[in-house]
């Protein structure tokens, strides 16, 4: 007997017949990502991560369990509001709901996503009552992530060798941006991915995730099933952090799998440059994230897709 609708999904997707097909096994292959342990913060150990994965698994990060759990289960309370209260409540606020495709993502296909994109700036000026717990939560949840981001930007601004005025613009972890994304149970997994494949435009992209999984990471020209690990956060390069570097880290391409059996509920803190800073580096025209974001919102306006980084690199001459 089919299970009714879940209201609080999106029209669309009470609307996807079921497909008995699955995805390949291969798109399930695991991978032991590099493990950094924050409190003895090994600078080498951090760059090589970043040069040759563009993504660590970082533990003693000091973020209290416990307030993990509570962010994630008044966010999830939130998201399990009908999907027209969601829409309506959370406009005008700072606190936005999306679901679908993120304006960042491609516009070919729509992502078996949804969830509530908090501005921690904004976050922390909001009077909103209704909002109070979400409030308290995300700004102390909010305040781990800029020390996190703070702590791993420094040393590895060692090891690219940047000088004062750069530590300062090339990271404003105040102003970060902290997405809750929930995957919805999807009846077609063969022909849905719940986050398609991409690059972040951040200098650093914290995730901290649920034990249902699905995230993969492209590493050698194949897709690498990255397994959730109790008490530990994922970290990845970001767009900016490549440019910053000259292509030293690279920005890593990941994707969701869609899930038919469970939910899968995440946290994403995305770290920037301060607003204004401008990004220079040998292998690009100087830009600030403000012009690279212009450009990604136009790109995607225009052809569909986020061409990214490419749009700024001096092309040779040769």
């Amino acid at each position: 007997m089919t299970s009714p609708p879940d209201h609080s999904y999106p029209p669309l997707f009470r609307q996807i017949q079921p497909n008995p097909i699955r995805r390949s096994s291969e798109d399930e292959i695991g991978v032991h990502i590099p493990v950094i342990d924050l409190e003895s913060l090994d600078d080498d150990a951090l760059a090589a991560a970043c040069r040759d994965w563009g993504l660590i698994r970082l533990e003693n990060h000091g973020i209290p369990s416990d307030l993990s759990m509570k962010l994630e289960n008044e966010t999830a309370r939130l998201l399990s509001l009908s999907f027209e209260e969601k829409e309506s409540r959370f406009h005008g606020s700072p606190v936005s709901y999306f679901w679908g495709t993120p304006a960042m993502r491609s516009l070919r296909s729509v992502n078996w996503v949804e969830g509530l994109h908090i501005p921690m700036d904004q976050l922390r000026s909001d009077v909103d009552s209704s909002f109070s717990a979400l409030r308290s939560l995300g700004a102390e949840y909010g305040e781990h992530m800029a020390r996190i981001a703070r702590k791993i930007f420094d040393a590895v601004a060692r090891d690219l060798k940047l000088d004062s005025s750069q530590l300062w613009s090339y990271l404003d972890e105040s102003h970060g941006i902290l997405r809750v994304y929930r995957y919805p149970l999807c009846p077609d997994v063969a022909n849905y991915f719940g986050m398609d494949a991409h690059t972040d435009s951040s200098v650093w992209s914290i995730l901290n995730q649920d034990s249902v999984g699905g995230l993969q990471i492209l590493h050698g020209n194949q897709w690498l099933h990255v397994p959730p690990v109790p008490g530990s956060i994922v970290v990845n390069v970001g767009d900016m952090l490549q440019a910053i570097s000259n292509d030293k880290y690279k920005s890593v391409q990941h994707r969701v799998l869609a899930n038919g059996d469970k939910e899968r509920m995440s946290l994403c803190y995305f770290a920037f440059p301060r607003e204004g800073g401008v990004v220079k580096s040998s292998n690009y025209r100087p830009f600030t994230y403000q012009d690279f974001n212009a450009q990604v919102q136009q790109d995607v306006k225009d052809f569909g897709f986020k061409v990214g980084l490419e749009r700024f690199r001096i092309k040779s001459q040769s």
